[in-house]
Order: C-alpha cells, then sequence, then structure tokens
C-alpha cells in the first residue's frame, strides 16, 4: 500500500515513473491483467520505498537529537536537585 500519492507532502522524484504507470494502466485492463506494467509498477514501488526510506532516517536522526537535548535537561534538573551545578560549583542555602 502506497502514502497518498497526490498530496502537497508527497515528493515529485517518482513522478516520471508514476506517469508512466498511469500510461500503462491507461491502455486497457487486457494489458494490466497480462502483466505489462509489473515493471514500471516494480520501479514505482522501488521509488516510493527510497523516498520513505529517506524520511525515516531524518525523523530518526530528529528525535535523536531531541532525545540528547532532553536528556541534558534532565541531567541538568537532576544536579540541581541534588544541589550541585553542573560547573561544579555547590547550591548556597
Amino acid at each position: 500500500m502506497h502514502s497518498h500519492l497526490h498530496t502537497p507532502t508527497m515528493p515529485v522524484h517518482c513522478e516520471e515513473i508514476m506517469t508512466a504507470l498511469d500510461e500503462c494502466h491507461a491502455r486497457g485492463f487486457l494489458h494490466k491483467a497480462l502483466g505489462n506494467c509489473n515493471d514500471i509498477k516494480r520501479d514505482v514501488n522501488k521509488c516510493l520505498a527510497a523516498e520513505r526510506y529517506q524520511r525515516a532516517k531524518k525523523n530518526r536522526d530528529q528525535a535523536r537529537d531531541n532525545r540528547k537535548r532532553i536528556e541534558k535537561i534532565w541531567a541538568e534538573e537532576r544536579a540541581l536537585e541534588q544541589g550541585v551545578s553542573l560547573n561544579g560549583e555547590s547550591k548556597q542555602q
């Protein structure tokens, strides 16, 4: 199953291949049923999978950066609770 192909976020890298698949399907049911569009369909699947992989990698990288930032904040909060700043100074009461 593919993501929605006609949304503003859909990448245009696969547009030529998808157009070729639409043209192949337009040739009629028999042409499609005999498997004459299978190679083009496989190319569309590969292109969309590559796009999905790139999006997933970008999301993973952003999640790692956010996690590092949050863990730094948590470490600072723990240090403040224990009365020591991260600069090594003691908290005055």
